[in-house]
Parts: C-alpha cells; sequence; structure tokens
C-alpha cells in the first residue's frame, strides 16, 4: 500500500494562523511609572504652590485662618512625639520580620521607613527654599516643604505593609490610607503646614518607595506582564491629583472656603497616593525568600 505525502493542511485540523500578540509590559514598568509620576507630582506641587506668588498667597492665607481657629479633632497630633513613634515602629518592624523569619524583609522595611524621610529633611532644609510674600497675614515664611509629619505617617504605613505578607498588603494600604488622610488634614488643621507641604510628603514617600521598588523588581524578574493601563495610570495621575489640587484651591473665595477647601484637599490627596502607591506594589516581591520559590516553580523538571 502506497503512502501519499502530502504538505496539504489536514482537513480536520486547520492551518495555524498567525500568532496572537499581546500588547503588554513588563511588571517592572509598573513601579517604574508610579515614581516617574510621583516625582512628577512632587516638582509640580513645589513649582506651583511654592514658586508662583497666587499659590503662596492662597496657602497663606489657608494657614492664617488655621491659627485663628480650634479644631478639636485635630488636637491629637498635637500630643503625638514623632521620635518616640518612629522608634516603637521600627522596633514593630523587627518584631514581626522575625515571628515570620524573614530577616532580609525586615532590613528593606526598615530602610523604606528610613529613606525618605532622610530625603525629605534634606529637600526641606539645604534645597529647597520658600519665597517670601509680602501679603500682611503675618505667616511665616520659612520652608515647611515636604511636611515631615506627613512624610512620617507614610513612610510608617508603606513599611508595615511591606513587612507583612504580602496578600495583606493592599488591605494594609488601604485601611491604613485614611490614618495618613487624618494626618494630612490635621497637619493643615494646626497651622502647622499647608496643602502642598502634605501633598509632598505623600507624593516624596511614595516616590521613593516605587524607585526601590523597580530596582527590586529588575533584579527579581519572574517574567509577568501586565496591561498597559496601570502603567500609564502610575504616570500620569499623580501630576494630575496635583493640577486639580492647585485648581481648586485657587478657586476658593473667601478665607473660610480655602480653609475648608485645603482640609478636604489634603485628606483626599493622601488618600488617592496611597491606592496609587497600593497598585503600583502590587506585584512586587519584597520578600527574598518568596522570589526564590517564585522561580523554582518556573524552573521546568528533568525528569
Amino acid at each position: 500500500m502506497a503512502v501519499i505525502l502530502s504538505d496539504a493542511p489536514s482537513a480536520t485540523r486547520p492551518a495555524p494562523g498567525p500568532a496572537l500578540v499581546t500588547r503588554a509590559a513588563s511588571r517592572t514598568a509598573v513601579p517604574v511609572a508610579g515614581a516617574a509620576g510621583f516625582a512628577l507630582a512632587f516638582v509640580a506641587a513645589y513649582l506651583l504652590f511654592v514658586r508662583t506668588q497666587a499659590g503662596r498667597g492662597v496657602e497663606n492665607g489657608v494657614v492664617h485662618s488655621a491659627q485663628s481657629t480650634t479644631v478639636a479633632w485635630a488636637a491629637p497630633l498635637r500630643e503625638a512625639d514623632l521620635v518616640v513613634v518612629l522608634g516603637g515602629v521600627a522596633v514593630l518592624l523587627v518584631v514581626i520580620s522575625l515571628a515570620r523569619r524573614r530577616f532580609a524583609l525586615g532590613v528593606t522595611a526598615l530602610l523604606v521607613l528610613a529613606a525618605p524621610l532622610v530625603v525629605a529633611q534634606l529637600l526641606k532644609l539645604y534645597v529647597l527654599d520658600r519665597p517670601s510674600t509680602d501679603d500682611g497675614l503675618g505667616v511665616a515664611s520659612h520652608n515647611s516643604f515636604p511636611s515631615g509629619h506627613v512624610s512620617a505617617a507614610m513612610a510608617v504605613l508603606v513599611a508595615v505593609a511591606i513587612v507583612l505578607p504580602r496578600r495583606f498588603r493592599t488591605t494594609a494600604l488601604v485601611t491604613g490610607g485614611f490614618g495618613v488622610a487624618w494626618v494630612a488634614a490635621a497637619a493643615v488643621a494646626l497651622g502647622w503646614h499647608r496643602l502642598s507641604d502634605t501633598v509632598g510628603g505623600c507624593v516624596l514617600v511614595a516616590a521613593v518607595t516605587c524607585a526601590g521598588a523597580a530596582v527590586l523588581s529588575a533584579r527579581r524578574p519572574d517574567g509577568d506582564r501586565v496591561p498597559w493601563i496601570p502603567v500609564l495610570t502610575g504616570l500620569l495621575t499623580p501630576p494630575a491629583l496635583v493640577l486639580a489640587g492647585f485648581a481648586v484651591l485657587a478657586t476658593a473665595t473667601s478665607g473660610a472656603a480655602q480653609f475648608v477647601a485645603a482640609l478636604v484637599l489634603a485628606a483626599l490627596s493622601a488618600m488617592a497616593v496611597t491606592l496609587l502607591v497600593a497598585g503600583s506594589l502590587r506585584r512586587v516581591t519584597f520578600d527574598p525568600a518568596e522570589s526564590r520559590v517564585r522561580r523554582l516553580r518556573r524552573v521546568p523538571s528533568d525528569r
């Protein structure tokens, strides 16, 4: 019996068509875009609110209103000792990492806690300045950008979220975001900081954290691909938040309206930044042990 070999495709098995190309970005692109977006937001907040006459004028009006208003719900922030709080959080990070037997993860969390605070103080004291504005309000013109209290609150939240198991990270960030929002609004209500200071503190911590996450993600690749939407969101949303906040505060006509608007914007901005950070860090593996396990699962068996 002769066997006829044919190159024609089988009637029951159609010829394969062209391979579908999925447009996706590297997993590392998400924290990279987040770091860039938050850095742009930091620069935009400084240029719009601090370096322009209009920005300084409206924010000085908010500080003047805060200094003549008593807000009871902000009083607990006045009693908090920032050094004691940070020391307690550092001890907590070490305890959690030891309890989980993840010493390297604890070191990473401590770096996430300390690095943004050091950067914030260096920028505030030695790099950035606030030009004086002769508006007759009697508001001190020393530089307070970015806010140390809000930077500390944001850094504490991110560090704790990182040292916890990854399945709790997003929940911890979203829940703790309400605490950061309260600190931001309370700092404005007490007259300690302007809206731009609180926004600058939040986005600075977010930028430093996402930059570190991008380095870790690049060094521990797992081949994951993600859609471009999270990348573009992380890049474009933070600067858009700053522009929107400036537009809203600038359109407030009376001192009382400016004061209320600054409180609301401080809280909403802090919450929005926290949510964006949660999205940027969702796929990042900070734990070296977890990264090794994921790589081993991807290695095909020799059997």
